[in-house]
């Protein structure tokens, strides 16, 4: 299994009081979208979603089979918290929980 983190998405009660913070410590970014702002920090996605903050940031791991990888941490004692859905034509996510409700993101096909 091929891994790496090379996300954070971060989510925010209100976005636009979240992008002015945000911009001035990273600078312009590169997607301002209703529903996604993205910031490129030397290779590293660092973006800001509208949704519950109460959760806090998830850190997503990229892996080559994201079903696969799922049951596995799924086998392995994680739960779901949030199923697999479709973000870009390429890309599907999901958020599971450890032990402890501490967030693993996957991203990937």
């Amino acid at each position: 299994m091929s891994t790496s983190i090379r996300s954070q998405v971060i989510p925010v009660s209100d976005l636009d009081a979240a992008k002015v913070v945000y911009t001035a410590l990273l600078g312009e970014p590169h997607t301002d979208q209703p529903y996604y702002v993205g910031y490129n920090v030397g290779g590293f996605e660092v973006a800001l979603a509208p949704g519950d903050a109460s959760g806090g940031p998830v850190a997503y791991v990229d892996v080559d089979d994201l079903d696969g990888t799922r049951q596995t941490l799924l086998d392995a004692g994680a739960t779901e918290r949030d199923a697999p859905k479709q973000v870009a034509p390429e890309a599907r996510v999901c958020v599971l929980l450890d032990k402890d409700g501490n967030a693993i993101g996957l991203r990937g096909k």
